[in-house]
């Protein structure tokens, strides 16, 4: 179940849009929703950073070409089961994907060490969850950026981020 903390290619990824929601937290009525939208808005792949809250949100990503990171809240061990038996990539605590353009880390973000170990990967951008706060900012060299939350945040935020170009686009997710 654990990803191997190193480097994973994706040249199969460079053009791709990625559909980035996190902290879910049980919340499935709206990760569907999150889903559905990312995918009509162009997402070729969905990354879930964490607190996914329970298998009814893994049943939502399923069949959607997602990988998945756990959280804090999250049983790593029985949601990892699940989500390799619905097809769902694991690369817990984190990973680097690297592209054609840019490496990519992913992680929830509540393990220090993780976090460190990413920035000091010199990955292009990290990708976190955790703090139910949108953010996009250069941290060095790094752009970090935070898709928001879907659970417990004033608004309802998931991320599309076209890797070609490096936009980044926050959509609410309505209730």
């Amino acid at each position: 179940m654990a990803a191997d903390p190193g480097i994973r290619p994706a040249s199969s990824i460079m053009d791709e849009r990625l559909g980035i929601i996190s902290d879910t937290h049980g919340r499935t009525p709206r990760a569907r929703r999150a889903v559905e939208v990312l995918l009509a808005r162009g997402a070729t792949r969905i990354l879930h950073l964490g607190d996914v809250g329970d298998e009814s949100v893994l049943d939502a990503l399923a069949g959607a070409n997602a990988t998945v990171v756990f959280g804090n809240c999250d049983d790593a061990h029985s949601l990892g089961r699940y989500a390799a038996f619905l097809g769902i990539e694991v690369v817990h605590p984190g990973t680097i994907i690297e592209t054609k353009s840019m490496r990519i880390g992913l992680t929830h973000g509540h393990l220090e060490r993780e976090v460190e170990r990413l920035f000091a990967a010199e990955v292009d951008v990290l990708l976190h969850g955790h703090t139910h706060a949108v953010r996009d900012e250069r941290v060095g060299r790094t752009r970090v950026m935070n898709p928001g939350a879907l659970h417990r945040a004033s608004r309802h935020t998931a991320l599309l981020f076209d890797l070609g170009t490096g936009e980044a686009e926050w959509i609410e997710i309505p209730d």
